[in-house]
């Protein structure tokens, strides 16, 4: 749970692979964080701007740099990207999974141990945000009954 508060600590943070799509799931975790009082920076290469924000095409490109990056991206992309992280500045990263894969690989997760990144390894932020619907706090609770959600 200390990584997870720890990124939830961050008010700003890149946001990679927001979705063009307004009906993806991407877009409405981003405009959740939004109303939360977080400060999410769209990173989408094929994007020049999402949810009336600059969309960054690398992390590398993010003004000014944050510290920690969310990303949404299949984990393929994600095994690419996470390289990225060290020379951009990233000190934690949240590799999001709902249902599926997500994008976290053991591959991925090793790599950001080694470059002493903090990093939550397939979780939806949905289920630790304040004041969320009663569905993600039953997934938590799902998780909790069967002994996988983070201490």
């Amino acid at each position: 749970m200390d990584t997870i508060r720890g990124f939830l600590g961050l008010k700003r943070f890149a946001f990679v692979g927001l979705s063009r799509d307004a009906t993806d799931f991407s877009r409405s975790l981003f405009r959740e964080f939004q109303a939360k009082g977080y400060d999410p920076v769209p990173v989408n290469p094929d994007a020049p701007a999402l949810e009336g924000q600059r969309c960054f095409a690398r992390l590398a490109d993010v003004e000014p740099p944050v510290e920690g990056a969310l990303f949404m991206t299949p984990a393929a992309v994600t095994e690419t990207l996470v390289h990225d992280c060290p020379s951009a500045g990233i000190k934690r990263v949240w590799m999001f999974r709902g249902a599926g894969q997500g994008s976290a690989t053991p591959e991925t997760i090793r790599f950001c141990e080694a470059q002493g990144i903090s990093v939550v390894p397939g979780e939806c932020p949905f289920m630790f945000l304040p004041g969320e619907p009663w569905v993600h706090r039953l997934h938590g609770a799902f998780r909790k009954l069967t002994g996988r959600f983070p201490h």
